[in-house]
């Protein structure tokens, strides 16, 4: 699903962005509800980036990606972490790229999210390129999603991923997937 936002672009350099587990639900500009096996969740776009919130079995979970005024958590390259009965990894990474590149990519991830049913896509007013955008699902028992959050006056592209599952077998400390961008293919 792709909407354009009606707010104004106030998450304006991917170093502003934090990321925050466990936060209450934050005002939403536009979400969009899924069913996956075992689970519920929400991606919601806010006016400062993403928040997804999962419902399963083993509770409530949720993720804030967004210019959090006060936050002292800046966007890490990956977390690891249990939580009660699941595991929670996040991976984010920066791409640099050129006016040409950028807008061709983020024409494609436009593309592939607004047109997947687990897809959900923003354009905040100003620039096409300008957007944040989710994509949830369930695989292997666990749910996964990734977004993007286009700076086009900069030329980055933030992209992250996670995963969240009920916690394995193995006791030993699991590092995080480095977040890789989709391509539509």
């Amino acid at each position: 699903m792709l909407t354009t936002l009606k707010t104004t672009y106030t998450d304006t350099r991917a170093a502003d962005l934090a990321w925050a587990l466990g936060r209450e639900p934050l005002p939403a500009l536009a979400t969009l509800d899924l069913e996956l096996p075992g689970a519920k969740v929400q991606l919601r776009l806010l006016g400062a980036s993403h928040q997804v919130l999962l419902e399963e079995q083993r509770g409530i979970c949720s993720e804030t990606v967004a210019c959090i005024a006060g936050s002292s958590t800046p966007l890490p390259l990956g977390v690891a972490k249990r939580v009660g009965d699941w595991e929670y990894e996040f991976a984010a990474r920066v791409e640099a790229l050129s006016p040409g590149s950028f807008a061709g990519r983020a024409q494609e991830l436009l593309a592939l999210v607004s047109d997947h049913p687990h897809g959900l896509a923003g354009v905040f007013p100003g620039s096409p390129h300008a957007f944040t955008a989710l994509l949830a699902q369930h695989q292997e028992g666990q749910v996964h999603w990734r977004t993007w959050h286009a700076y086009p006056q900069d030329g980055q592209l933030v992209a992250t991923r996670t995963r969240v599952g009920a916690r394995r077998g193995s006791t030993r400390s699991r590092q995080p997937e480095d977040a890789q961008p989709i391509t539509a293919n």
